[in-house]
This record gives structure tokens, sequence and C-alpha cells, in this order.
């Protein structure tokens, strides 16, 4: 199982260029229109060169990503999820 740890969180009209590209296929993926001011958490997945994109408004709970991300055989770490859960409308 990999850990992920907060990369950052960004509205997508800040999102830094190099995840642009994890950002647009997650997009694909969920058939979803990014908007400007979409709020997106960036999980760096530790020991690859990949990233776990989450839109942030699609969650009700902490529970949800968790469940995401144990999909993806990813854990994230305590201080990570207490960062997400600050983020949660």
């Amino acid at each position: 199982m990999f850990i992920a740890t907060l990369g950052g969180i960004f509205k997508f009209k800040d999102i830094p260029e190099e995840y642009g590209p994890y950002v647009q296929f997650k997009a694909t993926i969920e058939k979803r229109e990014v908007k400007d001011d979409d709020e997106i958490a960036i999980l760096d997945i530790t020991g690859t060169e990949s990233h776990h994109v989450l839109f942030l408004d699609s969650y009700d709970n902490i529970e949800q990503i968790k469940h995401e991300l144990e999909d993806a055989d990813a854990k994230v770490n305590h201080t990570t999820l207490k960062i997400i859960e600050g983020h949660l409308s």
C-alpha cells in the first residue's frame, strides 16, 4: 500500500502546470467541467511519480476520500486527512 501526502490545495486557476494533466484526466473520468474557482487537493503518492486529484466539492466527508484512496491502494497520512477535512464543505 502506498502513502498519499498532501502536495497542495489549489483553486483550479492557480494549479501548478505540472499537475494540469492529472487534473484534466480526473475531470474526464468524472465527466466534470472544471471551473476556475473549484478547490482541488493534490496528493503525492510516495514512492511513485504519480499524483491523486480530489475535487473537494465532490465529497461529503473524509471517509469517502479514504475509501477512494483504498481502491487505489493508497492510504492518506493523518496530517493530510486533517487538512483536507478542514476544506470540506
